[in-house]
């Protein structure tokens, strides 16, 4: 594992950094933290054309197999808030989970930090990427 300072370089793409940078905007005073999380991952990433993403990237819509700290696993697709439900396996984007996966690849992990200011960890295991409707 890295340690809690690390984080591992992540790529997105130039469409989601665009969407991605109006949500947080948007949300900033509604879920300050979060919002600024978002925007700390969208300005370390790298930024490559959305066509261009090499495969195994969480992106928006990716369907996304990972463990955590806790030893649990889970398998979820990392959506815009309007699309979230958890019932679904629908994560949002602005959540801390959600924040934390996008542009991790395959077997990268990630530290975080829950909405009970705990210290947390995910690995991604396998990243899908579905075509959008």
């Amino acid at each position: 594992m890295n340690n809690g300072n690390a984080r591992p370089p992540i790529v997105i793409s130039d469409v989601d950094k665009s969407e991605l940078s109006k949500i947080a905007r948007s949300a900033a005073s509604k879920l300050p933290d979060v919002a600024e999380e978002l925007m700390i991952e969208l300005e370390r990433a790298e930024v490559c054309e959305s066509g261009r993403v090499p495969l195994g990237v969480v992106r928006m819509y990716s369907v996304v197999r990972f463990t955590t700290d806790r030893g649990s696993e889970h398998s979820v697709m990392l959506v815009y808030p309007e699309d979230a439900d958890i019932i679904r396996d629908r994560l949002s984007i602005l959540s801390p989970m959600g924040t934390a996966l996008i542009g991790l690849s395959e077997g990268q992990v990630m530290h975080w930090t829950d909405r009970n200011s705990q210290s947390r960890w995910l690995k991604v295991i396998e990243v899908d990427n579905q075509p959008r409707d």
